[in-house]
């Protein structure tokens, strides 16, 4: 069994972990009663940290905020992670400078071998600036204390075609995709997952009841805000069938889009882009003999393409003039 200063900072980073705990569960872990699990709750409320508890047969506990940020308790594997994503943070509006002060107060207090592995890593690492919507971090934190209590959130949104409109969601996960943030949530009002930018995303408090989380759609968070984000932004969109199988065609997309198996050898895709022109040079480069099959503008864009390259093809073998 723990010793008691030890078995604290073990309940203590307990609590940090998650929202809420049942004494039952709290005991479990500890390998104690419920009844010291009371006793050393009551300790850490001594220290000055408000541990909030639940009525009930088992009871319930929870790290309230308090008036001092308690000390957070990480193990070496964690201490590296933060170091590494305070050295990257990017793409949050007015976080860069805090993120130094968080990471010289780090790195004061790392012990030598973990402070040597963050320098290396930073030695090796070169990072290529980009373009993209700065988000605030105020609108990231509070959408990420919703999704951790499993309150639903309330916020203004501007859509793509800059249409406003008042949303009520289950959140479910925040995705960063190169520059961009997401926020993957249930939609009540049209009872279905949908993808929001974050920098469009205007919270509104109080957040809303709590809500039991549901399934993650399709299994996969990541694809499917890639498949989601990225069709809502095309101009264009087409269907065409590929003379390849849809296990060849995924691996070779950059994106998730929609590819259905028609046959062993060929399969048929959902794709699309800003223009026909652009969604024509982008199937050529599959390197994949395709069909078109309900755009018109993208096989005339295709002849034309066609045409032209063939042109460029023959100018090499003309004979010279004179």
């Amino acid at each position: 069994m723990l010793q008691t200063s030890a078995r604290l900072l073990r309940l203590l980073s307990l609590l940090e972990t998650r929202r809420d705990w049942t004494g039952a569960d709290l005991a479990e872990r500890l390998g104690v009663t419920t009844r010291t699990v009371r006793t050393d709750v009551g300790k850490l409320r001594e220290l000055g940290y408000p541990v909030e508890a639940a009525p009930g047969v088992q009871g319930g506990y929870r790290l309230g905020a308090g008036a001092h940020l308690p000390p957070l308790l990480l193990d070496d594997d964690e201490a590296v992670a933060v170091a590494v994503g305070l050295r990257t943070a990017t793409g949050v509006s007015g976080i860069a400078e805090t993120s130094v002060r968080a990471l010289a107060k780090l790195e004061q207090v790392l012990p030598s071998r973990l402070r040597h592995r963050v320098q290396a890593l930073q030695a090796a690492t070169v990072a290529v600036p980009g373009a993209g919507p700065a988000v605030d971090a105020g609108v990231l934190t509070a959408i990420s204390a919703a999704i951790r209590a499993s309150e639903r959130l309330r916020f203004d949104y501007t859509s793509h075609h800059r249409e406003a409109s008042r949303r009520d969601v289950e959140p479910h996960r925040l995705v960063s995709w190169g520059r961009r943030w997401y926020l993957v949530a249930w939609d009540t009002a049209r009872d279905d997952w949908r993808t929001f930018r974050v920098d469009r995303m205007t919270p509104k408090v109080p957040n809303g009841p709590r809500f039991a989380p549901r399934d993650p759609p399709e299994g996969d968070v990541a694809q499917f805000v890639q498949r989601s984000a990225g069709a809502a932004t095309w101009r264009f969109h087409a269907r065409v069938r590929l003379h390849a199988p849809a296990e060849h065609v995924r691996a070779r997309l950059p994106i998730a889009v929609d590819v259905t198996p028609d046959g062993p050898d060929h399969c048929v895709a959902e794709v699309g882009s800003d223009n026909a022109q652009t969604l024509g040079l982008y199937l050529g480069m599959l390197e994949v003999d395709f069909e078109v099959l309900d755009a018109p503008e993208l096989a005339a864009e295709l002849a034309k393409t066609g045409e032209r390259f063939l042109r460029a093809a023959n100018a090499g073998s003309r004979p010279a003039p004179g």
